[in-house]
């Protein structure tokens, strides 16, 4: 099978198996807090954190490329979307594209069709430091996602066996390139241990990708003829992912894995996040419904973030990480075997 192949093989399937529910955002309840003191008038979603400049806290996380034609128009349509709604974009890996420049359509449309947008690259964690660069010029990329995908790779009936040497060349790419780099997970989330690594180099931001959201053992297994059932509930639940990440990692934390929509974002900002990636939905909703009805669905996420946020009284993102919470459940078990303490985020004091 061809890596074109392969790619729609990837999108038929995330479109077919769906999300996986596991993101525990349902055990996070927010404390409603009955004098916000500002009105929607107040709110800002503009995001600027570290070296990310972001108009949104909303951005399209990679998915595509390196189909063929098919990738290129639902590229082309996901970038439009972006540019209309003023939303941060990123490719799926452009390994195909460096290894088949008959490829490279399929990527380039993204910055032709948003050519002042802010655009991510994708790459994975065995590229090299020349390949980061192709990457990044091949489309403009303001940034380069390297992603993590052991557990895709391992169920994946050709992918690699081997992933020695990735925080190395992940810390070289980092000290080279000249746009700030996101390491990303792939749908099974970033440890505190994971995070701690990453600390040590020079990225800019860690994407958590947990658990909860699409889910690539799913997908990979539909391809196999003896299924690795046991990667199919591997994986740190991205709300979990979130905390994780942000006690180790003292930059700039994404989240994406298994959102849901408005309320899913605020949960995670207030949990820490810096902004949130959709995927899987956003695909969904361009394949089904087109490219106008994704346009409406982005703008209604920016409307309904701004109104609650004016119910917490928080102007900004950076402000919701001072609403309380109570954290329940599996979630709240989940932080207490690993050595938080929950009842910290119930007794924040809000400005």
């Amino acid at each position: 099978m061809s890596r074109a192949e392969r790619k729609m093989d990837h999108i038929q399937y995330a479109l077919s198996t769906g999300q996986s529910a596991g993101a525990l955002f349902d055990d996070v309840r927010i404390i409603h807090q009955a004098l916000p003191n500002l009105g929607v008038e107040d709110i800002s979603i503009h995001t600027e954190t570290g070296d990310l400049k972001l108009e949104s806290p909303v951005f399209i996380n990679a998915m595509t490329g390196g189909g063929g034609s098919q990738t290129e128009k639902l590229n082309g349509m996901l970038a439009r979307a972006a540019k209309e709604t003023g939303i941060a974009m990123a490719v799926g890996s452009q390994m195909a594209a460096i290894k088949d420049a008959n490829e490279r359509a399929s990527y380039e449309i993204v910055r032709k069709e948003n050519p002042h947008g802010f655009i991510m690259g994708n790459l994975g964690s065995e590229a090299t430091v020349q390949q980061a660069r192709d990457a990044v010029e091949m489309i403009g990329a303001n940034a380069l996602q390297i992603h993590l995908n052991v557990i895709q790779e391992l169920t994946m009936p050709e992918g690699d066996r081997d992933f020695k040497g990735a925080l190395e060349r992940i810390a070289e790419i980092a000290e080279n390139l000249h746009v700030p780099v996101i390491v990303k997970e792939t749908g099974f989330g970033i440890s505190r241990e994971a995070a701690e690594k990453l600390a040590g180099t020079q990225i800019a931001a860690i994407d958590v990708s947990g658990y909860g959201g699409t889910n690539f053992a799913a997908i990979e297994n539909e391809r196999r003829a003896r299924k690795l059932s046991y990667f199919q509930e591997w994986g740190v639940p991205t709300a979990a992912a979130i905390i994780e990440a942000k006690e180790a990692f003292p930059k700039t934390v994404l989240a994406s894995g298994g959102i849901r929509g408005a309320q899913d974002m605020i949960k995670a900002f207030i949990l820490g996040a810096n902004a949130a990636g959709l995927a899987g939905s956003f695909l969904k909703m361009a394949v089904e419904h087109g490219e106008s009805r994704l346009v409406s669905e982005i703008e209604s996420l920016t409307e309904d973030l701004q109104m609650m946020m004016t119910a917490l009284g928080a102007k900004s993102i950076a402000e919701l990480e001072n609403c309380p919470v109570i954290i329940t459940g599996e979630l709240h078990h989940y932080l207490a075997m690993r050595g938080y303490e929950p009842s910290v985020y119930a007794n924040r004091k809000k400005n």
